[in-house]
């Protein structure tokens, strides 16, 4: 009987044993067993879905928050194991890309369903991830959402922390894409996209795609008092406007280099300050597990 390794971020499961419960059923209606490994932090999933390979497990569940899929693909990427979510976390952008429910019984079904899709993963100065990673204002938000509040309030607790962090002095960077001319400008960061969502579903990048072969980049650089609500609309709308409030690039390889050391993330968690990031496409280099509709998924809708 073949194995699935269920990697379990324990700080995302109210509910652990029901959890267990669930999936061994699940699993042995489906003629697979079984082994849980169970972590207390996000980057601990990348050891774990390593041990659970070496062991033989043909079939690997990352359950929890984007954190712990980063790690279960990092260890994954350019293997043949496929990994199945179950989103257990804030933002949990990586799922909602790929029609990934909540439901414990859907996300389940997925996983041990038949239909996968090969998606493209980015690395980050040597940091694998899934959705995206940036340097500024974004990690800024992310080193000050509580761990305690990211719990309690799901993507809230970012988006209430982000508002009090508006506020502040444009950083100067220097960013390349690809080979081509650098670009220079004065933002609050720059962010790099495999998928373009933000916490709690709203559309940065409207023209990202986990499947296209590219990255996405956004330069948020919102001044005077009507700034961040011009950002903020053209979010919510879905807009591919650009302008030097929001303006937004792709690229397969893309050298952001910052006047002062900045915070940097990649799929919510801290990766380190610097004054640079280097981002590498990887493309095709994760097979996971999605709904029938999502083997060739379509990109988010917007409007001018």
């Amino acid at each position: 009987m073949p194995t699935a390794a269920f990697v379990v971020n324990r700080d995302r499961i109210r509910h652990f044993p029901q959890l267990v419960r669930r999936s061994a059923a699940a699993a042995a209606a489906r003629g697979w067993e079984i082994a849980v490994l169970a972590t207390r932090t996000a980057d601990a999933g990348d050891g774990a879905t390593r041990q659970a390979v070496a062991a033989g497990a043909g079939l690997v569940f990352a359950v929890g928050g984007d954190g712990t899929v980063r790690a279960c693909a990092q260890a994954l990427a350019g293997g043949q194991v496929p990994l199945a979510i179950v989103p257990r976390g804030t933002a949990n952008l990586v799922a909602t890309a790929l029609g990934i429910p909540a439901s414990l019984g859907a996300a389940l079904e997925i996983g041990f369903g038949q239909h996968e899709r090969q998606i493209d993963l980015a690395v980050a100065d040597g940091t694998t991830f899934a959705a995206m990673a940036g340097i500024g204002l974004d990690a800024v938000v992310v080193a000050a959402t509580l761990a305690a509040v990211k719990g309690a309030a799901g993507w809230l607790g970012y988006a209430a922390t982000g508002v009090t962090r508006l506020a502040g002095a444009h950083t100067g960077f220097r960013i390349r894409l690809d080979d081509g001319e650098p670009i220079l400008c004065h933002a609050r960061c720059v962010v790099v996209g495999n998928v373009g969502l933000l916490p709690g579903g709203f559309v940065l990048l409207p023209e990202a795609r986990p499947d296209d072969g590219l990255l996405d980049v956004g330069i948020l650089a919102p001044a005077g008092p009507f700034g961040w609500p011009r950002v903020a609309w053209r979010v919510l709308t879905r807009s591919r406007h650009d302008d030097a409030a929001l303006e937004r690039h792709q690229a397969r390889r893309v050298e952001i280099t910052a006047e002062a050391r900045l915070p940097r993330q990649a799929d919510g968690e801290l990766i380190g300050a610097a004054t640079s990031l280097t981002v590498a496409l990887a493309p095709g280099g994760l097979l996971v597990r999605v709904p029938a509709a999502r083997r060739r998924g379509p990109r988010y809708l917007g409007a001018d």
